[in-house]
């Protein structure tokens, strides 16, 4: 078992519990936000940081999608 603590631009986004490591280049979803794991770095036999770069988001999109009709008074 390892503690795993995802990083992103020296901010922690996640910690877990994992029984396996993760791989560098594999596809990673983190509080809803796809990514993808640029490097795993072991700090001792059972600390590993593993560094992720995060999708950006659009908010031009999210915007968008807010169709909802507002009550006439």
């Amino acid at each position: 078992m390892f503690v795993v603590t995802y990083y992103e631009n020296r901010n922690v986004l996640l910690t877990q519990f994992l029984k396996s490591l993760p791989e560098e280049g594999q596809n990673v979803k983190i509080k809803g936000r796809k990514g993808k794991i640029t490097s795993v770095s072991p700090i001792d036999e059972k600390k590993v940081h593993v560094y992720v770069t995060l999708e950006a988001i659009n908010k031009n999109k999210l915007a968008a999608l807010d169709t909802s009709k507002k009550k006439k008074r």
